[in-house]
């Protein structure tokens, strides 16, 4: 089992849910007001006057063969606009009850 979380600009909200659901994903945790900025790249996402917009992040505890899949429909979204910005992080999940 592998852990993936996601952080993406809340403009990608609907589409991050579409997949999850396409890849019939069902758990997950999601948090709808995430501030930071990225290491390389992008704006800050802070929900201020200066850098007014926000992020989300979303994560799932998914079976092994099922994170390549995932991952490669984020890496096509993230694609489709670089300015919006989106980030996978995946770990491994060694225990869960």
């Amino acid at each position: 089992m592998k852990a993936v979380m996601l952080v993406f600009n809340q403009a990608n909200s609907e589409k991050v849910e579409f997949i999850f659901d396409r890849l019939k994903i069902r758990g997950f945790t999601w948090w709808s007001e995430v501030r930071g900025r990225g290491s390389e790249t992008g704006d800050p996402r802070m929900g201020t006057h200066t850098w007014p917009e926000l992020n989300s992040a979303a994560m799932t505890i998914i079976p092994d063969d099922l994170v390549d899949v995932l991952l490669e429909k984020v890496k096509k979204l993230d694609e489709t606009n670089k300015e919006v910005g989106l980030r996978a992080f995946v770990w491994n999940i060694e225990k869960s009850y």
